[in-house]
């Protein structure tokens, strides 16, 4: 056996049975399995503590660092045995480790009455977001009417910005992104219809699936992760800093001067990015079937106004600005619910994103099934 594994001899001594400990007591002898295992079917044959428990001697202990210490101390029931002989640095790390252990809670027992507190909970929880979304849009819908009364008074200049950096830097990634797609659902299409040699049905498979579903829900997802998170991260650095306390001290109104931009900005630029994020998809298939089933792009652009009607893009584009509005509202919402500390602001940040996008794969469903005769 190597020296330097840790080991217990039990050896008879006038006083009893004593437990010797040899080898080095460490983390990294610990981490070797065998030596491990073998340790441990060595503790349980020495107990800690009781009428059979032996003396314990550690003197001859190569190394002993405050992982060994720990497992000694928890294995005597984190108390001193009654016959205990080691030196004086030993007796400083267990000591050390005595002083700093802290008893485990007990695990809580399973109880149904807890579980139906904890979904209460959780349903009051829910219920209480919902009251502060519709509370933000009213809001939302006064704002409306007060810029329709005034509209000198609008923050056309935020709106502006907003629209910029929500709609215009988001167009490198949405065409990446979606001339991608399309080049992926051309191939996959073109495995299946090439079977049946119905090669020409591409364009409208991939006509009807791209402008009417496809298109607006993968930008509208794109800018949910991109525009989402910065508008609760700017909101919420807000907080931090104070500076929404500052704008009620002055009477600014979150709503006219925070909420109504953004939420205009996301529903004049979501349609556009959905258009585009469209053509570059259509253009990533047009490309794809060309190559893989020789369908030319002269064909593709001659035969896609038949085979998609143009009420599909209608209701596009009328989901594209419902996908703005609600994704610049939830943005909000969680910004203004940040607390003054950065784990909230990460916090939010993270749960506008997700609250977002599962919100756009839901309304998306609705609309299909609400316009499913529309198009088709």
């Amino acid at each position: 056996m190597n020296d330097a594994a840790p080991r217990i001899l039990l050896v008879d001594t006038p006083q009893g049975p004593c437990a010797q400990l040899l080898g080095r007591w460490g983390a990294a002898e610990f981490g070797q399995r065998a030596q491990w295992r073998a340790l441990q079917a060595q503790l349980r044959a020495c107990p800690g503590q009781g009428p059979q428990a032996p003396g314990w001697d550690l003197r001859s202990v190569q190394w002993l660092d405050h992982v060994g210490a720990q497992l000694l101390w928890n294995h005597w029931g984190r108390t001193w045995p009654q016959r205990l002989q080691l030196t004086d640095a030993q007796r400083a790390m267990l000591e050390r480790v005595a002083r700093f252990t802290t008893a485990a809670p007990p695990p809580a027992r399973w109880s149904a009455a807890a579980q139906i507190d904890g979904l209460g909970v959780l349903v009051l929880r829910g219920l209480g977001h919902a009251l502060q979304l519709l509370e933000l849009v009213g809001q939302l819908a006064l704002d409306l009417l007060r810029l329709v009364r005034a509209p000198r008074r609008a923050p056309w200049r935020d709106m502006s910005g907003h629209v910029y950096r929500m709609g215009a830097t988001a167009l490198p990634i949405t065409a990446l992104v979606g001339f991608l797609i399309g080049v992926v659902l051309a191939y996959l299409l073109s495995l299946q219809l090439r079977q049946f040699g119905a090669e020409s049905f591409i364009v409208n498979i991939l006509g009807v699936s791209l402008i009417r579903e496809l298109g607006p829900m993968l930008g509208a997802i794109l800018v949910a992760g991109r525009s989402g998170s910065a508008i609760t991260a700017q909101i919420g650095v807000m907080r931090v800093t104070e500076e929404l306390d500052a704008m009620r001290v002055m009477g600014i109104p979150h709503g006219f001067r925070l909420v109504l931009p953004r939420a205009l900005a996301l529903a004049l630029a979501m349609p556009l990015i959905s258009v585009w994020t469209t053509l570059a998809a259509l253009t990533g298939g047009m490309l794809a079937a060309d190559v893989s089933m020789g369908v030319s792009p002269a064909y593709f652009v001659q035969a896609l106004p038949a085979a998609v009607k143009f009420s599909n893009l209608t209701l596009a584009l009328a989901k594209s600005v419902v996908f703005g509005l609600l994704i610049a509202l939830i943005g909000c919402h969680w910004g203004l619910r940040v607390k003054p500390n950065t784990q909230s602001l990460g916090e939010g940040t993270t749960a506008s994103v997700v609250t977002s996008v599962t919100m756009v794969i839901l309304v998306d469903a609705l609309f299909a099934v609400a316009f499913k005769n529309i198009g088709i």
